[in-house]
């Protein structure tokens, strides 16, 4: 009986541990194809059977990042777009989201479901609007419209996240602070944030995913010297051909730094996603 529950228990953790992996393939494969390709040459990469092993050719991302390549103009704006529209993010939904979770207002899961339902709208519907008011104030092609494009979605998606990691830091600590002579932004930010810091970094992680991977909101607000490196990438794609080697060292570029940020802050990514879980 012993040995039946124990051989039941090994076939399921096989067919676990196998369907993890193909997925993990499913999920990996792609990427470190288009790695491999980015130091490629361009009959490298079509070659049958594909090859594994072979010597790395970088002449793509010296051209890239060359003169001619203006490759570092579009990465510098994905940068400050990207980091701007995350630091207001931030900045601006701690304080909302403690606002709305220590704060008495009326009607309080209304305002906070408005807020989030504008999160929730997809980019499509809100292009035109936003088009028309940011043609209006003169910020078409402007880094400052960029910024202002991207903080539209990231505020209201970082107001809900550190509301949910605020109410789950215990009142009483604060009360007590308060009645230690604490002020109340002193107890906010002595007491209440550095619980809530792994939320805070969550929040900024995947807001600053949101920003660097647009292409929608950039590729309608930006102008001709403020492009972002996704709508690089789509300038690959001509009608006479796609630049391969170009494209697989963009999409490289692309993804590096987010994962290298994913993976620095993983383990605070873990603890913020799980603070406001449902218990």
């Amino acid at each position: 009986m012993e040995n039946s529950r124990n051989l039941k228990h090994i076939i399921k953790c096989s067919i676990l541990y196998a369907v993890v992996t193909l997925a993990l393939i499913w999920a990996l494969l792609p990427i470190i194809w288009m790695v491999m390709s980015s130091v490629k040459t361009e009959a490298g990469m079509f070659s049958m059977p594909p090859k594994f092993l072979f010597k790395p050719n970088f002449e793509t991302f010296k051209f890239m990042f060359s003169e001619k390549g203006n490759f570092v103009s579009y990465l510098t704006n994905s940068l400050i777009a990207s980091v701007a529209s995350t630091g207001i993010s931030l900045i601006l939904g701690t304080l909302g989201g403690y606002a709305l979770a220590r704060g008495k207002f009326k009607n309080e899961q209304g305002i906070s479901f408005w807020i989030i339902s504008t999160r929730m709208a997809p980019v499509p519907a809100v292009i035109l609007p936003l088009y028309l008011m940011f043609a209006k104030f003169g910020l078409i092609g402007k880094m400052s419209g960029l910024i202002f494009a991207y903080t539209t979605f990231n505020l209201p998606f970082a107001l809900w996240m550190m509301m949910v990691f605020f109410k789950e830091v215990p009142v009483a600590l604060e009360e007590a602070a308060l009645i230690d002579g604490c002020s109340r932004f002193q107890a906010f930010w002595k007491i209440a944030l550095p619980p809530a810091a792994p939320g805070l970094v969550a929040t900024g992680i995947l807001c600053l995913m949101f920003s660097w991977n647009d292409f929608m909101f950039a590729s309608v607000f930006s102008g001709h010297d403020t492009q972002t490196i996704p709508v690089a990438a789509s300038l690959l794609i001509t009608q006479t051909g796609v630049a391969w080697g170009q494209a697989m060292a963009t999409g490289t570029v692309i993804i590096t730094p987010m994962v290298i940020a994913g993976l620095a802050v993983r383990k605070y990514l873990v603890r913020g996603l799980s603070m406001g879980a449902v218990k």
